[in-house]
């Protein structure tokens, strides 16, 4: 429970850091486009992290995504200072960003169970079938379900997504 607590906290909190930053954005249009360019998308990423909180367990692709893209900058910043192609004082920036990443990959959300969206196995909970002759499934696709949950994987009709089944 605390774990979840933290997580999204965390997410408030650099989701509001990474919104923030609309102001310098509205700054830097004019005088360096390319800044600009990169901070638009960390503004969006803000306002994504901030939905994000209310559950972050539907939202594990993105927190990964934000924990990898925030290493991948701080990777490629470090270089460049080291390289003494942008100010040694932006390893500031490169330690923010790494303590983002490991925070989010630290809390982020267990994988939960299943076969994912959009696929149900056979003798599930719910027991229902979708394909009459599972055998008669094509090569590949048999042995992929097979793998993933030790049966046949079928699909789920759109209705139920929408029925909530």
């Amino acid at each position: 429970m605390r774990r979840d607590r933290a997580l999204k906290v965390v997410l408030v909190v650099v989701g509001l850091i990474f919104s923030g930053l609309v102001y310098p954005l509205t700054m830097f249009v004019r005088q360096e486009p390319a800044l600009a360019m990169m901070l638009s998308l960390y503004v969006t990423l803000g306002i994504f992290l901030l939905l994000a909180a209310r559950d972050p367990s539907a939202n594990r692709s993105l927190i990964a995504f934000t924990a990898w893209s925030s290493f991948a900058h701080a990777a490629l910043m470090a270089v460049q200072a080291f390289l003494s192609l942008i100010q040694h004082g932006e390893l500031w920036g490169v330690a923010a960003l790494v303590i983002i990443g490991v925070a989010l990959i630290v809390l982020a959300p267990a994988k939960s169970g299943g076969a994912g969206i959009g696929s149900r196995c056979v003798g599930s909970r719910s027991g229902r079938t979708r394909h009459p002759h599972p055998e008669r499934s094509q090569g590949g696709i048999r042995e992929a379900a097979m793998k993933l949950c030790g049966t046949v994987l079928l699909p789920v009709e759109e209705e139920d997504f929408v029925r909530g089944v």
